[in-house]
């Protein structure tokens, strides 16, 4: 059993947030983390920005646009790791990135430097389960969980995606790529409730969850929930304000409220 496990076995640990490193800034990426383990996060996807985000709707697309152009790299945020874990942050940090540049690192580096770094788990949106194989044997040798994507279209291939996992199931709620959504399919909540029944795990579910509603509605299904796009959305609104050293603490405020509105009972 793994940390992420643990914590999601735990009733009040269910909000896992997305946020993409850089930006605005890798610093500002560090005081948003801070804030997020203090509201309560079960665990926190950091987005690794890059050029082809295939998986992901505009708001974090222009997210990880803009991180890019301050030239955060995939090297930066597993350093961001290492010096958040010296800081002695605890919250379970999940790595989310791309295959390319899991494929540039080194399959076995990227996932022994994560773990190195202070990373709990690996979510890589686009590299299908029948190809996962070489990678998800790194991450059984070190210990370090390879976090699989579900989604409704996966139907007969539920239980031999989830019988292999580790961490938690990821299940995505609706097809194409993510973002705020105010309707979900009718079926919805039978494919989470398939899912759960058949995972060894805990699950999540994400993509286009964006309100304190949906939070609540979606928990009943899953033991946790993924907020990704909203937050994004909300720091985007708010990045001026994070970026001047005179009003930092306000828009802090601000983001600390958001994350309240989507905990709300």
């Amino acid at each position: 059993m793994t940390a992420l496990d643990v914590r999601l076995r735990q009733a009040e640990q269910y909000f896992i947030p997305f946020i993409m490193a850089g930006d605005p800034s890798l610093e500002v990426t560090k005081r948003i983390l801070r804030l997020l383990q203090e509201e309560g996060a079960a665990a926190i996807e950091l987005g690794v920005p890059f050029s082809d985000p295939m998986a992901d709707g505009p708001v974090i697309q222009t997210a990880s646009e803009r991180a890019l152009e301050n030239g955060v790299t995939l090297k930066d945020v597993l350093r961001l790791g290492e010096e958040l874990h010296a800081e002695g942050f605890h919250t379970p940090l999940i790595l989310f990135t791309y295959f390319n540049p899991v494929l540039h690192h080194g399959l076995e580096a990227l996932v022994e430097d994560a773990k190195a770094s202070g990373f709990a788990g690996l979510i890589v949106p686009d590299l299908p389960h029948e190809e996962s194989a070489p990678l998800r044997r790194i991450g059984n040798r070190c210990a370090f969980p390879i976090i699989p994507l579900v989604t409704p279209t996966s139907k007969e291939r539920i239980e031999q995606i989830v019988a292999e996992a580790e961490g938690f199931v990821y299940c995505v709620s609706s097809l194409g790529t993510t973002g705020m959504r105010q309707y979900f399919a009718d079926d919805v909540e039978a494919f989470l409730d398939t899912v759960r029944a058949a995972s060894p795990v805990p699950t999540a579910v994400g993509f286009g969850i964006s309100t304190g509603a949906h939070v609540r509605r979606f928990r009943r299904h899953a033991d946790a929930v993924v907020v990704g796009s909203a937050l994004v959305g909300k720091i985007e609104e708010c990045r001026s304000d994070l970026l001047d050293p005179n009003r930092i603490d306000h828009a802090l405020a601000s983001l600390t409220r958001f994350v309240r509105q989507l905990k709300s009972e």
